[in-house]
């Protein structure tokens, strides 16, 4: 793959991060997107760009000669459901229309990265284990949805094929994401154990006992560039998951044992609420204990996403065998995962 350069749209976020890494190490040479920019290795350059903006796209991109492939990773939150197809779609419009003409003879595939949200499962009880088949076939708004069909559309007559990639909950390392639940996880745990507090499922209740499953970032990687490089992969949807499901009730006494905690009975919390004040304890800590100065608020408090995890009084997973049969057939340990990430925030003295 010497000659492959990928360009990874939201290359900051936990997604990207990891599948960067994972291109490198094969070879590749990558190009990362995203609106902060990063550092520049001897073969990873980053963009900083403003993908909402059509003219500062264009601008910005002109100079991504021959890429080989897309990998579209990135996300605007927007506070309802509705709100989040305008900026979403026009991201990746206006990504894909700037790629395009810089790259017209040499793009091969375009990866999308998706979610169970395709099967609605961000509103309520859906049929489980989902089936790629499943998904679009609920109400919209779904932005998901509508890139798939843009892609799907827009890939007519050309050269280059697609795949849309659906994880679960992902995790991995990265810092500012408003999506990364063992972040949340991790600072929740540690600030309980400064308090002398016990550790609490702060849930619903009913959430406590239901099934589901999370994707790591590493397997994710592996995933999206096999779909992304395999003729298997072409034009295709995949459901991708560590490959176990567990159930909160089996896995907190074991994230409270990682961290030397005692475990008390589930007591449903905003998180978004109570650990709100906390700013000033972190910095206090992260003197305590020597840890890198990470800005409490704008780094470490992904706090609405793990309450809208913790909200799930039904079960979340899906069917991964499409994958399977197509030639896919790593897994990932889930406990195993969540050690390594904690391990990790430890090594990178994020958390004590």
């Amino acid at each position: 793959m010497d000659t492959a350069h990928a360009v990874i749209v939201g290359a900051q976020g936990v997604i990207g991060r990891n599948l960067a890494g994972h291109l490198l190490k094969q070879g590749w040479r990558v190009t990362g997107l995203s609106r902060r920019g990063g550092e520049a290795t001897e073969r990873q350059t980053h963009i900083a760009v403003d993908l909402l903006d059509e003219a500062d796209t264009h601008s910005k991109l002109t100079t991504l000669r021959n890429v080989s492939h897309v990998f579209y990773a990135a996300y605007q939150d927007r506070p309802s459901w509705a709100e989040l197809v305008a900026p979403n779609m026009a991201m990746l419009r206006n990504g894909i229309d700037a790629i395009e003409a810089a790259s017209p003879t040499t793009l091969r595939h375009v990866s999308l990265m998706q979610g169970y949200k395709v099967y609605g499962a961000h509103l309520g009880p859906f049929a489980t284990p989902a089936r790629e088949e499943d998904g679009g076939r609920h109400m919209p708004p779904e932005f998901n949805v509508d890139q798939q069909d843009f892609l799907r559309a827009r890939q007519q007559g050309k050269a280059w094929t697609w795949s849309a990639i659906r994880p679960s909950v992902v995790g991995g390392f990265a810092l500012g994401n408003p999506m990364n639940l063992a972040v949340a996880i991790a600072v929740y745990a540690s600030i309980s154990k400064e308090l002398g507090l016990p550790l609490r499922f702060p849930g619903k209740p009913g959430a406590y006992d239901r099934l589901l499953e999370m994707t790591d970032a590493g397997l994710l990687a592996q995933a999206t560039v096999w779909a992304a490089t395999t003729p298997a992969g072409a034009n295709e949807a995949f459901n991708i998951a560590n490959g176990d499901l567990f159930r909160w009730s089996g896995m907190w006494p074991r994230i409270a044992r990682y961290f030397d905690l005692e475990l008390a009975p589930p007591l449903p919390l905003q998180l978004s609420v109570v650990m709100a004040d906390k700013a000033s304890l972190w910095q206090q800590m992260q003197v305590k204990y020597g840890l890198v100065r990470h800005d409490y608020a704008r780094e470490l408090s992904p706090w609405s996403f793990a309450d809208f995890v913790f909200s799930w009084d039904y079960d979340m997973f899906a069917d991964t065998s499409k994958s399977r049969r197509a030639g896919f057939h790593s897994y990932v340990e889930t406990e195993a995962m969540f050690i390594a990430i904690f391990d990790d925030l430890r090594r990178r003295k994020v958390i004590p």
